[in-house]
Formats: structure tokens, sequence, C-alpha cells
């Protein structure tokens, strides 16, 4: 027997479908609007002959945001956008991004950065942001090493204000030691997994049997020669 029609009467519109005088919905409007104003954002800093925000774009950007070109909330911002490439933003990576932080002009965008810090904390996001952060820095096409000088300026802007005595001994170490000129994404990560796990100073429950990378190994070694 086939199911009786239902005599219920339709819902009224949802507020969200109301339509305007020419014909389009008010929130499809809205949203339109809103896009407008984030391409006029972009178009403020972008270079126009390469239709992205380049590095100088940035240094702009940065000016106007009252923060530093090297302050860990533009790497945040970069991780938001899931921005590929250092130093650039495309129109693509900006519309997704500031419509993810619910931004259309640079003041809205300034007080975004205070509330991005926060998501970036939360431990579901920081590892995602932490390892984000040592891909943002493959700059060359199939790169898959960052140098040592550019991971110490890293670890410092990405972990130095959680582990600070951690990472000023271990940028220590890697300064000073010879064996490694690049550190892979493997150690990398195992530098945040170091920093979370071991005790420190004292390094008691670090075991060199587990599955550490062998600079890991080397630098606790360094480290209990110098105290010893």
């Amino acid at each position: 027997m086939p199911p009786r029609a239902s005599k219920r009467k339709s819902a009224p519109p949802n507020s969200s479908s109301v339509t305007s005088s020419d014909g389009r919905s008010v929130s499809s409007k809205a949203k339109i609007k809103e896009l407008e104003k984030i391409d006029r954002l972009f178009n403020t800093y972008a270079n126009s002959s390469l239709g992205m925000i380049d590095p100088e774009g940035i240094e702009a950007l940065c000016s106007d945001l009252g923060v530093d070109y090297t302050d860990v909330r533009i790497l945040m911002l970069a991780w938001k956008l899931k921005a590929e490439k250092q130093g650039y933003f495309t129109q693509d990576e900006w519309q997704t991004g500031l419509k993810a932080l619910g931004v259309d002009s640079l003041s809205k965008l300034k007080k975004a950065l205070s509330d991005l810090e926060k998501e970036v904390e939360k431990p579901s996001n920081y590892e995602d942001f932490y390892t984000y952060a040592f891909r943002y820095c493959l700059t060359e096409e199939k790169q898959k090493s960052v140098d040592i000088e550019s991971i110490c300026e890293l670890l410092n802007l990405v972990l130095g204000v959680q582990f600070r005595p951690q990472i000023d001994s271990l940028i220590e170490y890697l300064k000073v030691q010879n064996d490694y000129k690049v550190i892979n994404s493997d150690q990398w990560i195992n530098f945040l997994r170091f920093c979370k796990e071991i005790s420190f100073p004292d390094l008691e429950n670090y075991d060199a049997t587990q599955a550490w990378p062998l600079i890991l190994d080397n630098y606790v070694e360094w480290m209990r020669e110098k105290h010893s």
C-alpha cells in the first residue's frame, strides 16, 4: 500500500532564503558582499602582475597589522590559509582562509590574530601547525630537508615560548655539532615529541633504545657529558 500523501502545510520559507527585490536571496547577497570585501583587501597587498600577495605584500600587510614579519602569528595565518608557497598567498588561499576566520577587513584580521593563537594552542591543532611550519620551509621542488640555521630560527619561533630551556639547549647543540647540515621531517617531529615527553634538564626518562632519531641520541649524550 503506497504511503499516504502528507496533508501538512509546507514550512514557511527560512529566513536565509528570503529574497530581495532583485530576486537574489539576502544571505547570498551578504556572501557576495563579504567576498568582494575580502578581494578588495587582497588587492591592496597583491602584486598585480603575479596575481598573488608576494613577500613585499606580506611585509606591507604586517606593517598595517602592527606585527613583525617574523612574528609567529604570520606563520599561523599562513597555516590557516593553507598557503603552499613560503612568502606567497594566492587569491584562493586568501579567500578560503579569511572566510574561515570570519574576516573581511584589516581591523577584523588584526583581532583575529589573537583568536588564531588560541586556535593553534589547542592540542588537536598544534601538531598540525608544527608539521606545517616545517613543510612551509620547503621552498624548492622535491626538497625534503631544511638547513640547520633555518631550523634553529623555526624552533625558536614555534617552540621557544612553550619550551624555552629545551629549545635554547637544543639550538646550542645544533649550532656546535658537525654531523648534520640539514634536518628532515622525522627529526623535526621528534623534536616536539622530545620536548613534550622527556624530563629536562636531567633527561632521566630518555631511553636511547626507543625509536628516537640518532641526532637526539647524540644530543642527549652531549648534554650528559656537558653536565657530568
